[in-house]
């Protein structure tokens, strides 16, 4: 091999990608497009998955609604989780929202009018708690599924509920 080769394919007499080009000196030029890293999902595939199971089942087992919001909730933090609770529209009475904004180290849990007269003050406070003592170990999800299950446990089960009034 003399010196200034290049073992391989020439340029010219191979097939040109998309963003190459062969310039009159015999040079390669290539051009990339650089993507930016996209943000790291907050959860992997599992862990939404054991989050999805947790809202399906404190639903399905108490007839309320569940829902968790993950975002930043703004100056007024109790303010823009009721406005997300009532998004619920016809379902806001059953539901029972908990709105984390990890940025800000803050958390709201807000319950409808059916949902609050089934799940105490207290089984909140409890339930906030417990999420507290989680995120402070770095422990996002199993601090929103502990407290779906306390809530949840809080709440009842929906046919308990239903035999109470007849």
């Amino acid at each position: 091999m003399a010196t200034g080769e290049i073992a391989g394919q020439t340029a010219d007499t191979r097939e040109l990608g998309e963003g190459e080009a062969l310039m009159a000196t015999g040079r390669l030029s290539i051009a990339r497009r650089v993507e930016p890293e996209r943000p790291a999902l907050p959860f992997s595939p599992n862990q939404l998955s054991r989050l999805d199971e947790a809202l399906t089942l404190s639903s399905r087992s108490t007839g309320l609604e569940f829902g968790i919001y993950l975002g930043d909730l703004g100056e007024d933090t109790r303010k823009q989780a009721e406005e997300l609770h009532a998004n619920l529209g016809s379902s806001a009475a059953e539901g029972v929202l908990i709105a984390v904004s990890p940025g800000q180290k803050k958390f709201e849990i807000v319950t409808g009018e059916e949902a609050y007269r089934r799940i105490p003050d207290r089984s909140c406070q409890l339930a906030a708690m417990s999420m507290v003592a989680s995120f402070k170990e770095g422990e996002l999800i199993d601090g929103l599924i502990s407290a779906l299950r306390m809530l949840s446990d809080a709440a009842g089960n929906s046919y308990q509920e239903s035999r109470a009034h007849h």
